[in-house]
């Protein structure tokens, strides 16, 4: 494969990554251009974008606080973001079909929590599905067990990760 870059993400990674968004996540999962985009703007410290040397591959998002409720849906809209939270919420964590299965998430979840050690954050949270709970476990996060969010209709594990 060609060279991989890691980066904080810009407007104009905007398309790509609503693009990546939409054809790996079902429905009402997956976020809109417009909650991407303020992702990137409100917390670009927070997201990450993978790529090789032709396109971005997949990317990292995420946003701060300092009282963490997983189950709360407006944090995915950044209601109670504060970039000085020492808490720090993953949203999403995808990799292009295309590019699934050859370490790109490994790389980019990797770059994150250095990322956001060297930040000084003390904790990093997220929801994910239940074939994913082994996978976050390998990097140290712990699991909380089913979540009350019952964001995109599905059901969901709270894991954490002490820095």
């Amino acid at each position: 494969m060609s060279e991989i870059n890691i980066r904080s993400a810009n407007e104009r990674d905007l398309a790509r990554c609503f693009e990546i968004e939409s054809v790996s996540y079902a429905g009402s999962e997956a976020a809109t251009k417009e909650k991407i985009l303020k992702r990137i703007l409100t917390y670009p410290e927070g997201f990450l974008v993978i790529e090789n040397n032709k396109e971005v591959i997949g990317f990292i998002n995420s946003g701060a606080a300092h009282n963490v409720e997983l189950s709360n849906e407006e944090f995915k809209d950044l209601v109670g973001h504060d970039s000085s939270g020492e808490n720090i919420v993953i949203m999403s964590l995808v990799v292009h079909p295309k590019y699934q299965g050859k370490g790109m998430a490994n790389k980019l979840l990797s770059s994150f929590i250095s990322s956001m050690s060297e930040l000084g954050k003390k904790r990093i949270y997220l929801i994910c599905q239940d074939e994913l709970v082994g996978m976050y476990s390998k990097y140290g996060f712990i699991h909380q067990g089913k979540s009350d969010s019952t964001h995109g209709g599905l059901s969901w594990h709270e894991m954490f990760l002490t820095l």
